[in-house]
């Protein structure tokens, strides 16, 4: 009997679209004769749908609405000892069951959905989930308390300062507590977002202003770091859980000399905006453009210019690759995760942890097929890890029977 795996993307997200091209990608490379594949796109209202149509890229790139209404809208309901699809609009007469399902893989990006929360809502409904718990989701979605847990741990990261709408209300006494604790140039980026999102570099205190406000209008929370002049970036993602993890081969961005902007990651020919960067709008592909499995080079994470191996040292290939396994464990990870590194070259090559993405675009199956997994291979493993947790959790005691209520008198 297949397994029954219900992919959900999309979400209530500033990275909805990537989501969207991570998924397809994804579900294109699912072995058909092991799992049954669900599509459950999530609409940016939250609301999810299911259909054959939500595999195929060409039906986000017109009316969305009218796409929907091909689509069935459903809900997750646990029944006894199942967790069922059901049709969100019941039928009086027939069958208002989609599918049971037996495993969930959020392929989802950004804050409301990769931080946890959406992990947390299956776990109610004990459902195993691909990928991070609740904990490690929106630990390494918030970029301030991801570093405090690495710092704790000898794992280093540049310090930081954080600020919040509060702190905003005196613009003036902000930038001027910022300048007090930095040097220019300084990165100021959103708290808990990715993607780059909201995230540019300030000279002077001209451009601080236009990066709080940037920063500001994608979060409530915000983080100030001194910029590395003289960068390099070297990303490595990392499989497994807290007990065994291994690295993937290193890459490095071209042309990265300055932390790469969302136009850098995902659209194709942008240029990039990584200084004064006023907005941010997202796409999917044009029509015809490839995705998935073979033939996904074209979009996501997969399509950015990149030297793979990275071009660096053995020795140093080897730290980072060290790093991002502690890192992993560190933080509680499970699934796949992408960890981006920086190299300060004006500082004798010194390395610090940037982020993690618990979600990473495209899952990172660029990463792995020079070490010899294929992206088939990292989804069976990815789904084995998740359903090993869910066997582990069975084995801890939760609740039990008492009779504390059986003398209270309220």
């Amino acid at each position: 009997m297949k397994i029954r795996v219900a992919v959900v993307y999309g979400g209530r997200s500033t990275e909805h679209e990537i989501s969207i091209i991570s998924a397809v990608q994804a579900m294109r490379a699912f072995d058909t004769e092991r799992y049954e594949v669900i599509p459950v796109y999530m609409t940016k209202e939250n609301l999810s749908y299911t259909g054959d149509l939500l595999r195929d890229i060409s039906s986000f790139q017109g009316d969305i609405a009218r796409m929907l209404a091909g689509a069935v809208q459903v809900d997750f309901i646990r029944e006894g000892n199942r967790v069922l699809l059901m049709r969100h609009e019941r039928k009086r007469f027939g069958e208002n069951v989609i599918s049971e399902v037996d495993v969930v893989f959020p392929v989802v990006h950004g804050t409301n959905v990769e931080d946890g929360t959406l992990t947390g809502f299956f776990a109610t409904l004990r459902l195993p989930v691909v990928g991070c718990d609740v904990l490690s989701g929106a630990v390494g979605m918030n970029k301030a308390v991801m570093k405090a847990v690495c710092k704790a741990h000898d794992i280093p990261v540049l310090d930081c300062r954080t600020y919040g709408w509060k702190d905003y209300e005196d613009e003036e006494n902000l930038m001027n507590e910022i300048e007090s604790s930095f040097s220019y140039p300084v990165i100021v980026k959103p708290v808990n977002l990715g993607s780059s999102i909201g995230i540019s570099r300030a000279d002077n205190r001209k451009e601080l202003e236009e990066a709080l406000s940037l920063a500001f209008s994608f979060a409530k929370r915000i983080l100030v770091e001194r910029a590395i002049t003289r960068l390099k970036e070297v990303n490595c993602a990392v499989l497994g859980d807290e007990e065994e993890a291994e690295a993937s081969e290193c890459e490095s961005p071209l042309g990265a000399d300055e932390i790469l902007s969302f136009e850098d990651k995902y659209m194709s020919g942008a240029k990039g905006a990584t200084k004064g960067q006023k907005g941010v709008k997202g796409t999917v592909p044009a029509k015809g453009a490839k995705s998935g499995a073979s033939g996904a080079k074209g979009a996501g994470m997969a399509s950015l210019t990149r030297k793979l191996p990275a071009d660096i040292t053995p020795e140093k290939r080897e730290e980072i690759r060290a790093l991002a396994v502690r890192a992993f464990r560190v933080l509680g990870c499970a699934g796949v995760a992408r960890i981006d590194f920086m190299i300060d070259k004006e500082d004798d090559d010194r390395v610090y942890l940037n982020e993690i993405n618990t979600v990473p675009g495209s899952l990172s199956f660029y990463l792995w097929e020079p070490a010899g997994v294929s992206y088939r291979e990292l989804i069976d493993r990815m789904i084995e890890i998740a359903l090993k947790k869910e066997r582990q959790e069975e084995q801890i005691l939760y609740s039990f029977d008492t009779n504390v209520l059986a003398g209270v008198r309220l």
